[in-house]
């Protein structure tokens, strides 16, 4: 009888094949497991996406930035607007809904630089000067962005509320007009031989005054601005008399003049008498009579509050911006510029396109 025997490392190899085969297996299902875990998570992270914007008034302007942030939600993420009281109450939440229900007329809004992260969680935007100030003083340690604000709004604001400077928040301020030297080199752009700018300007001014003069010693060639100052309507008209014969051309600062329909009206009426463009940062002033202005839309501020809404928040992800609790400030950018064709008529002035003008602008920054 002749008896067959197994090797012993024949036996033992395939018992461990079966064992590495079961290894694989479960490490496969584990494997998928945790993947499906990592997707159910991901997506829960994605709707926990949260923008609450505050908003105490009806204001076109106002009510445009809002309509194209909400254009921008991404699916998923959450959206909340609140409508504060006169007091500075929250008075009404008026909506609160994921960007996936939005209106398809408004499909077509979303760019890819608008999608969520991380940084977007739990960001709240406050919509002008009441609602900044509300924003401000209310609780809470999440991101916190102030738009559609103007250099004297903010500049007020700090001065009366010093918790902006909180260690447990970090603030973005956005303003709505164009920085100073946006404003220059679209004078430069229209105005190439010329070098000497005429503004009258409040005592208030003085912050936007001292952006101007750092934007015009900054320049290449720098400018000549010339100041006057009024302290009230019945000087307006000395200090114009004053700055026009100085001056290549007048520029209305987004202040107390600027804001002021009869105050911007004496302006142009003192620059088309002289023969002097005016330049400004309102489509307003244009349509009143000014040459010029850059500006920033509703909409374009919008996309930019986003972005800084995602720059303050992942701020504090970096050691480098944890010990600094100054808000971080931006100018309006991209501009738009406004030209007045009648006035530049008027003026013999043959200017490039609004659309040159403002690639121009953009190409200077």
């Amino acid at each position: 009888m002749s008896v067959v025997a197994k090797h012993p490392s024949t036996s033992f190899r395939g018992r461990l094949r079966g064992a590495a085969r079961a290894v694989l297996a479960f490490g496969l299902t584990v494997g998928v497991a945790i993947g499906l875990m990592g997707l159910s998570t991901g997506s829960r992270a994605a709707a926990a996406a949260s923008l609450t914007v505050l908003m105490s008034d009806d204001n076109a302007a106002h009510s445009e930035f809002v309509q194209q942030l909400r254009a921008s939600q991404e699916p998923g993420s959450r959206f909340e607007l609140v409508r504060l009281s006169p007091t500075g109450e929250m008075a009404q939440t008026i909506e609160t809904a994921g960007a996936d229900t939005e209106p398809r007329a408004n499909a077509g809004v979303r760019t890819r630089s608008m999608r969520p992260s991380a940084a977007d969680a739990n960001l709240t935007m406050a919509v002008g000067v009441a609602a900044a100030r509300a924003a401000v003083e209310r609780p809470g340690q999440e991101p916190l962005v102030l738009a559609m604000l103007s250099r004297l709004d903010y500049e007020t604001l700090r001065a009366a509320s010093p918790a902006l400077k909180r260690s447990d928040r970090r603030v973005g301020v956005l303003l709505r007009d164009p920085a100073m030297a946006d404003q220059l080199a679209l004078i430069g752009a229209v105005l190439p031989q010329k070098h000497r700018i005429g503004v009258v300007a409040t005592p208030e001014s003085e912050p936007l005054v001292r952006e101007l003069q750092r934007a015009a010693q900054g320049a290449n060639p720098a400018w000549d601005v010339r100041v006057e100052y009024a302290p009230d309507a019945k000087s307006l008209a000395s200090a114009l008399r004053t700055v026009v014969p100085m001056s290549d051309a007048l520029m209305v600062l987004p202040d107390l003049i600027g804001d002021n329909q009869a105050a911007t009206l004496s302006v142009l009426r003192a620059g088309a008498g002289a023969g002097l463009p005016v330049f400004g940062a309102s489509e307003g002033l244009v349509r009143s009579g000014g040459l010029a202005a850059a500006v920033s839309t509703p909409s374009q501020l919008a996309q930019q509050a986003r972005l800084l809404g995602q720059k303050v928040a992942s701020a504090g992800n970096n050691s480098s911006g944890s010990s600094n609790n100054n808000p971080l400030v931006e100018a309006a950018t991209p501009a738009t510029v406004r030209v007045n064709a009648t006035v530049a008529r008027g003026l013999g002035l043959r200017l490039p396109e609004e659309r040159e003008l403002t690639d121009r602008l953009a190409a200077t920054r």
